[in-house]
């Protein structure tokens, strides 16, 4: 695996990418631990239900998240997503979730500046017509 995002993506704002294969061993370990959405992904990964979903997500960047972002899209959606706590995020998963190419805005100890720059990054969706996400999944309402 590698600890470094294809070169043409840039966008997402992590700690230390170094981390990002530490957190692929972890999230693999979540993923034996939450057996219902790796259900999902083997019942409904090739219908993409979730196709044209643009999910802005907003919850505690951690390995057991980092399940469900993957889950969804796998399912078809495209994700962005920030932390919704600015000392909860564990750095190594949100390393591999942005090697995965999957856009976030996450590291634990931000400052509340980055935390809401954070936010619109991941609520402000580039080349698309509407400029945003169609659904936001959020557990603080910020």
């Amino acid at each position: 695996m590698s600890s470094q995002p294809s070169a043409d993506f840039t966008d997402f704002k992590v700690a230390d990418l170094s981390l990002a294969e530490f957190g692929r061993k972890e999230i693999t370990l979540a993923e034996h631990e939450m057996p219902g959405l790796m259900a999902l992904r083997r019942e409904y990964a090739d219908a993409q239900p979730l196709a044209g979903a643009r999910i802005m997500g907003s919850l505690h960047m951690t390995v057991q998240t980092a399940v469900l972002i993957e889950t969804l899209t796998a399912l078809g959606a495209e994700v962005r997503w920030v932390s919704c706590n600015i000392f909860s995020t564990q750095d190594h998963a949100a390393a591999a979730v942005a090697v995965a190419g999957i856009p976030v805005f996450a590291w634990k100890g931000e400052t509340l500046e980055e935390y809401w720059w954070c936010t619109e990054q991941a609520l402000t969706w580039p080349n698309t017509p509407t400029g945003g996400p169609n659904m936001i999944l959020d557990d603080g309402g910020d």
